[in-house]
């Protein structure tokens, strides 16, 4: 429950501290006083989002600090799973700064708002006139129905399996998409495919058919060449050959004379063999420029394929050309690989609906028990709120595909008087009968929460006289569970309470700030009584206040 409130710079408030009591507290105070700026300060430590333009003092921070006692809450396991200290008198606190920007503790560990809000919104739920106009939403009425009586457990799984299935069912889409755009390029790729793969050729043959069309095409000068130079080197009567083996045996003759004789002997028994050697090499050249020469067509026929393939794709290189082929075939592969993956997640999803169409089945079994139940309840509640002839009843309709509760769209509809046909609560509810069905609505799913503290804003809006008593004793009753606090502009809910805080407004150095007071017993018969009378308190306010605080 919320212990304390310490507010500092915040709107109208200065500084101001307020402790809480258990069971039903009340505030009152004039229109303007400053009752929604004690709510506007407290949503901060709940996780709204900071205003700096809501400082008293735009010159110093903004202090929000709340104190909760936790002892009867399981949350134990909550702050060491968030690396934050458990003590059963918690504090989180807020810190708004001149410029803007805001800080989050709990129990003086930094925090980031999003956790500040998650464990807020297990100690305290504030309830506004907006949520009571949330009271004609579908959403807001199927949330009522499973916060009432559907399994919890249930729910979530099938939500978890429902986002699951929306994500597997956006993925599928995407596969198609990807795989009709690839369709589309399929026989491009193919045929760009089986062109580069016909030349089935490497760089090393590449170079080998360069060098061999080179050679072809000069075939009849490698002739002359190659017959002129086996003619001089070895073949006629005074070839070089001979010429240098004649040298060379006369040097044979000699070499023994000098070291330098020997020297050129051995050079030119060298160059005599090597000599040998070219001569057999252009001969065999000759030959090979022979038996070759008829494929010199082939050769260029098939360059000329390759550097059209070239040019066609901007590669310089038969490795570039490579590449390109490779990636065409990659292409084609992928083509088959995203047809796998949708047939794969078609099997998938078809086996996920099985599984959702059974959650969902379930799920509305279990509603439709539970609304019977909880029709009759707010039917009960209605009539202590002074609606006896009130009717309730919970509709239902079967979508035609899943959304994240279920296949359910649930209605609720109601009528205020008997003999009246009942209508969606929209389009018939009064601004009174929308607060006490809200009101009996929020009765019976908090029945079954452990949420502490719950604080509603003008929940009395529209009722008034015998009805506001009832309304009184229905918040008087939820106390008995709950820490209840309203804020309240009738006496007869506030003469319920067990504890009545009056807000007022005042003038200090020049400037309007907000106060509250925990009134005492005289205090309160006071102000009960001045909200009893239009204008002078009388002493027939007085015993009427003293009546209604009995």
């Amino acid at each position: 429950m919320l212990k304390s409130l310490y507010i500092k710079n915040y709107a109208l408030i200065e500084t101001l501290e307020i402790n809480f009591q258990s069971g039903f507290s009340a505030i009152t105070g004039e229109t303007g006083a400053g009752k929604s700026i004690l709510l506007g300060a407290l949503s901060l430590i709940l996780g709204k989002r900071a205003d700096s333009s809501n400082l008293f003092d735009e010159s110093t921070k903004c202090i929000v600090e709340g104190s909760f006692d936790l002892s009867h809450l399981n949350l134990n396991n909550f702050f060491p799973d968030n690396d934050i200290d458990y003590e059963d008198l918690s504090i989180l606190r807020r810190e708004i700064l001149p410029n803007g920007k805001s800080r989050a503790f709990i129990n003086d560990t930094p925090v980031n708002l999003n956790l500040m809000r998650e464990l807020a919104s297990k100690l305290v739920d504030i309830h506004s006139q907006h949520e009571t106009l949330k009271m004609g939403s579908s959403d807001f009425q199927m949330e009522v129905v499973d916060k009432f009586g559907t399994d919890q457990k249930l729910l979530e799984n099938y939500k978890e399996k429902y986002s699951k299935f929306k994500k597997d069912t956006k993925a599928l889409e995407s596969l198609k998409q990807a795989n009709e755009e690839a369709k589309r390029d399929e026989d491009y790729f193919r045929f760009q495919l089986n062109e580069l793969a016909a030349i089935n050729i490497n760089e090393t043959e590449f170079d080998e058919l360069v060098e061999r069309s080179n050679y072809l095409a000069h075939a009849e000068e490698v002739q002359q060449i190659t017959e002129k130079s086996a003619h001089l080197l070895i073949e006629n009567d005074e070839s070089i050959f001979d010429k240098i083996s004649e040298i060379t045996d006369d040097f044979s003759g000699i070499s023994e004379f000098h070291k330098q004789f020997k020297e050129i002997y051995e050079r030119l028994k060298s160059l005599k063999i090597e000599l040998k050697d070219i001569a057999e090499e252009i001969e065999s050249l000759n030959i090979e420029s022979d038996a070759e020469n008829s494929n010199l067509e082939q050769i260029n026929e098939k360059l000329s394929i390759i550097y059209s393939l070239q040019q066609k794709h901007n590669s310089n290189t038969i490795g570039e050309l490579i590449d390109i082929r490779n990636d065409f075939e990659t292409k084609l592969d992928n083509i088959s690989g995203l047809e796998d993956q949708i047939t794969e997640l078609e099997g998938s999803l078809s086996k996920q609906k099985v599984e959702l169409l059974k959650l969902a089945n379930e799920l509305t079994s279990i509603r439709k028990k539970s609304s019977q139940l909880l029709k009759k309840s707010i039917q009960n509640q209605l009539s202590k709120l002074g609606m006896p002839d009130a009717e309730f009843e919970v509709s239902f309709t079967t979508l035609n595909d899943f959304a994240p509760s279920g296949l359910d769209k649930i209605d609720f509809l109601f009528s205020a008087n008997k003999g009246s046909k009942l209508a969606e609560i929209a389009k018939i509810a009064s601004g009174g009968e929308l607060s006490r069905l809200m009101l009996a609505v929020k009765s019976l799913i908090t029945s079954s929460n452990l949420l502490p503290t719950i604080i509603f804003d003008e929940i009395d809006n529209g009722v008034s006289g015998d009805i506001a008593g009832k309304v009184g004793n229905m918040l008087k009753q939820m106390s008995e569970n709950h820490q209840i606090i309203a804020i309240t502009h009738l006496p007869q809910i506030a003469s319920k309470a067990n504890s009545h805080y009056f807000v007022f407004k005042e003038n200090k150095n020049g400037r309007t700030t907000s106060s509250i007071n925990l009134l005492s017993a005289e205090e309160r018969i006071e102000e009960v009584a001045k909200m009893l009378s239009d204008d002078k308190v009388s002493d027939a306010a007085r015993e009427a206040a003293v009546d209604l605080l009995s």
